[in-house]
């Protein structure tokens, strides 16, 4: 499994298999946050099951990220860490799309969007928070999130 340690509340990876979930669970992960609008999670059929927040989102300028999607995973993610528990926030690669929610969370828990940009690059190097299309939503979440 592909992932990045991002905070000790926070990772940022690849999508995960159903055969992945136990190894998630014994890093503390409650919530798993897809932004893939093309694979639904898989499901998790252990007694004790993950949670999961599907936020259908595509990787294309033209289709930017709902900030009302940012809001409802950072909300989710809030009530995860308040609880105890981390989060565990994935695309198909870990570059764009579970890095501009891994970014939203760590806004909401008071990083400035530009150190949160800077954080995730320096602790997963297949991300690219600078993209355009994913900098702008970033920022964009940034400005509405303090409002």
């Amino acid at each position: 499994m592909d992932y990045s340690k991002i905070t000790e509340e926070l990772f940022i990876g690849t999508t995960p298999a159903s055969s992945d979930y136990d190894f998630l669970r014994s890093l503390g992960v409650g919530l798993v946050i897809n932004m893939r609008a093309e694979r639904r999670p898989f499901p998790d059929l252990s007694l004790q099951p993950l949670k999961f927040l599907w936020l259908p989102t595509v990787d294309w300028p033209m289709f930017p990220i709902p900030i009302a999607l940012l809001k409802r995973g950072v909300h989710m993610a809030l009530e995860t860490i308040q609880a105890g528990q981390r989060v565990f926030a994935h695309c198909a690669e870990g570059r764009h799309r579970g890095v501009a929610m891994g970014a939203a969370v760590l806004i909401a828990r008071g990083y400035p969007a530009e150190e949160a940009m800077r954080l995730i690059s320096s602790r997963r190097k297949e991300a690219d928070p600078q993209l355009f299309y994913i900098r702008s939503r970033i920022l964009r979440f940034a400005r509405q999130w303090q409002a």
